[in-house]
């Protein structure tokens, strides 16, 4: 999958969608957060009218930016209008610049997850099309019946990422892909992101989705977005100032599953590895990488 984030215009957004489409990638995604980008949904439905087999996502839904019964209402829309090409993605919402900047209270962590886990039922509830009822801590709803219908039923895809226990627990119960994410307390991508974002941490956060999932978990797909992509012959330099800068060894470095760096081959090979050895078969590449990573998806395409 390819994040579109910061896009000018539509004069950049569609073309780029229209070259992932055409290289094989499988699913287009955007951001949700205040800054300089555009809002989702009318993304992703720009986008979904542009092309005839990509996918759309959001990658992912702040759940504190909306009410789920709007979401799930909005989501359904978006999944209809695209003929089934929704992937639901939905977070409970980490960057802080988004909650100063709009004046809105940004609850402490258990907070935001325990409302998440009730905007999921809600959402969910929404999809089945029959009226319902929810009493919960954060929502009540009384006599709701959701519409539209999903086109996908009984609901598209859902995606959720996280990088600690409790949220990556309610993404074994619920989800259908697993976004692998470091934790990021701090509300930003920075230093303090590297020891948790290593081969090890990741595979003990596999085992509390196992755990949650029981037996679905050989259902659910594992997932990471890529921050860091660099195809060069030199690739030890490359770990080795990875390393430098986020508290990790040269080894470390590369292994974690948040970065690819080397050739096309050595690309792709780390990529099969890490299926292999940790069960990731789906990444998440910025924009900017899609030139770079071209010959890798046309490597990996069907495999």
């Amino acid at each position: 999958m390819v994040q579109a984030s910061h896009m000018s215009g539509p004069d950049e957004l569609i073309p780029l969608a229209r070259k992932a489409e055409d290289l094989g990638v499988s699913v287009l995604t955007v951001a949700d957060h205040f800054d300089d980008q555009f809002a989702p949904i009318p993304a992703m439905m720009a986008v979904a009218m542009s092309t005839s087999t990509l996918r759309v996502g959001s990658l992912v839904f702040s759940n504190d930016y909306r009410h789920p019964v709007m979401l799930a209402k909005e989501a359904a829309t978006v999944d209809v209008f695209s003929g089934g090409r929704l992937e639901f993605g939905i977070g409970a919402g980490w960057m802080t610049e988004d909650y100063r900047t709009a004046g809105m209270t940004m609850d402490r962590p258990g907070v935001r997850i325990s409302r998440l886990g009730e905007s999921i039922q809600v959402i969910l509830s929404a999809w089945s099309g029959e009226q319902f009822d929810f009493d919960g801590r954060h929502y009540q709803v009384t006599e709701f019946t959701g519409a539209p219908l999903t086109h996908q039923r009984p609901h598209p895809p859902i995606t959720i990422g996280g990088g600690g226990r409790s949220v990556l627990s309610l993404a074994g119960k619920y989800a259908n892909t697993v976004g692998l994410n470091p934790i990021l307390t701090s509300g930003v991508i920075d230093e303090n992101a590297g020891p948790n974002a290593t081969h090890e941490a990741t595979e003990e956060k596999i085992g509390w989705i196992r755990e949650a999932a029981g037996d679905r978990f050989d259902q659910i797909e594992l997932q990471t977005r890529i921050h860091l992509v660099l195809v060069t012959d030199d690739r030890d330099s490359f770990f080795e100032a990875l390393a430098g800068g986020f508290g990790l060894t040269p080894e470390q470095a590369k292994q974690t599953p948040h970065a690819l760096c080397g050739t096309s081959d050595q690309i792709a090979d780390d990529l099969i590895e890490r299926r292999e050895t940790l069960g990731i078969s789906a990444v998440g590449i910025s924009a900017s990488a899609l030139d770079d990573m071209a010959p890798v998806i046309a490597k990996l395409a069907g495999t």
